[in-house]
């Protein structure tokens, strides 16, 4: 990127809901898939780092940024959001994943959309003894958007899902990022619904013939990380690596070079 925030387009999916979207860089496409409470600002950082190798596509996922949203919510929907952007790229691209984007990113591989590779970070599966680590707030974040209460809503999945302590949920609220988060907390059923408590869809995801990676940081939890390696061991021939990073994030300058090396191999 050249300094300058991309135009954004469109694309209308399957349903005519128009998913908006930034294009940059050159070479080989990429579509990049965020997770809960995140939008195509979010991944704008990485996005940078990748540019100089790849076309990067950033897009705000249904219901989020510039972004339609036609209910109800069904996960085949952002399949057909996701199919959308890749067509837009020329008919296949890699595909990037984060957290339950990660798990989107998945299911949309497994489904036979026209991936070239696939890279899968931190997806929040419960597996092993992490078994209960956090529990499905689907219902409760439901309730909490139709009582137009996006505060306790988001309160309710940093807390529940992610497991943020009180204390820095409050010092959140009171920072500026919190009014982006409260604009879409009406999202977040979706990604628990893309999630499904945590169960990691096994059959899935030994269906993916695509080249896969899972990454994992150092600075996650243990439940995190297992959950990426047990994600790669799904996939056949699927790889896994961890890379020196903070809590469920890795810097854009360790990540790009561990993607640019995947996928470009």
């Amino acid at each position: 990127m050249s300094g300058t925030t991309p135009a954004v387009e469109q694309v209308r999916s399957a349903d005519g809901t128009p998913i908006a979207f930034e294009r940059s860089g050159t070479g080989p496409a990429i579509v990049l898939v965020g997770g809960a409470l995140s939008d195509r600002n979010t991944t704008r950082d990485i996005g940078a780092a990748l540019a100089p190798d790849f076309t990067v596509f950033s897009y705000d996922r249904r219901g989020r940024g510039y972004s339609g949203d036609t209910p109800p919510y069904e996960i085949g929907r952002e399949i057909d959001d996701l199919a959308a952007l890749i067509a837009a790229a020329g008919a296949s691209a890699a595909v990037y994943g984060i957290s339950s984007g990660a798990v989107l990113a998945a299911l949309a591989t497994a489904q036979g959309l026209p991936v070239t590779g696939l890279v899968l970070f931190e997806p929040p599966f419960q597996v092993g003894p992490h078994v209960g680590v956090w529990k499905d707030t689907t219902a409760q974040l439901v309730e909490l958007i139709a009582a137009d209460d996006r505060d306790g809503a988001v309160e309710t999945f940093l807390s529940t899902s992610v497991g943020l302590p009180a204390e820095v949920i409050t010092e959140m609220k009171a920072q500026p990022v919190w009014s982006s988060l409260t604009a879409i907390a009406h999202t977040l059923p979706y990604d628990e619904i893309v999630t499904a408590g945590g169960r990691m869809p096994a059959d899935r995801l030994a269906a993916i013939t695509a080249p896969t990676l899972a990454v994992d940081s150092t600075g996650s939890p243990q439940w995190l990380r297992d959950a990426s390696r047990a994600a790669a061991e799904a996939v056949p021939g699927g790889r896994s690596i961890s890379l020196d990073g903070d809590y469920h994030e890795v810097p854009p300058t360790t990540l790009a070079p561990a993607l640019r090396e995947f996928l470009l191999a």
